[in-house]
């Protein structure tokens, strides 16, 4: 996916100011696709320029002029092929399990260590997540279009990391076993 897909989707939502992007990125889409405000006003620019947005500027009182995005007809016509475009299963990176791999070479307790501050920082975006479905999305059932659509992937980000805490358990569970097997 490029950052402009991403960001078509996004101001499919909503028309926004670049800053405006930045900031919606930093609490929706960045969960899953990372991108600097230099690069979203970098890439608003060429997508302006590709004619997949247009921008208009918007007078601010005390503040320079802001310059807010729509999805043009051209915008939508590249949304529509993207999302019927195949895409392949990318590959897990994981360095975690990677270190867990050479666990032998290594002091278990220390790793340990490591696999619970995963384990901590991934418990706390499964909170967030959770937190946000609780706000966001209390009837599901009644759920239809583009709110469906949001509450699925925020399901799949509760799932993913449900999956990655519960692995986490795992990990500590049988390296701590293995630790106290090999002291006797």
């Amino acid at each position: 996916m490029a950052l402009e897909h991403a960001l078509l989707v996004s101001l499919t939502e909503r028309a926004s100011s670049g800053y405006d992007l930045a900031r919606r990125f930093d609490k929706s889409i960045g969960f899953f696709w990372n991108a600097t405000h230099q690069q979203i006003y970098r890439v608003l620019k060429r997508m302006e320029e590709q004619g997949w947005v247009s921008g208009e500027a918007i007078a601010q009182e005390g503040r320079p002029d802001k310059k807010v995005y729509t999805v043009s007809d051209a915008g939508r016509a590249e949304l529509t092929r993207w999302i019927a475009e195949p895409i392949d299963v990318a590959p897990m990176r994981n360095e975690l399990g990677v270190k867990l791999r050479a666990a032998s070479l290594a002091d278990i307790p220390a790793l340990c260590i490591e696999v619970q501050r995963h384990r901590d920082q991934h418990a706390a975006r499964l909170d967030l997540y959770l937190d946000f479905e609780k706000k966001d999305f209390s009837a599901p059932e009644h759920l239809s279009g583009p709110r469906l659509h949001q509450f699925l992937v925020l399901r799949g980000g509760i799932r993913v990391e449900e999956g990655f805490v519960g692995w986490c358990d795992e990990v500590l569970d049988a390296l701590r076993g293995d630790t106290k097997g090999t002291a006797q």
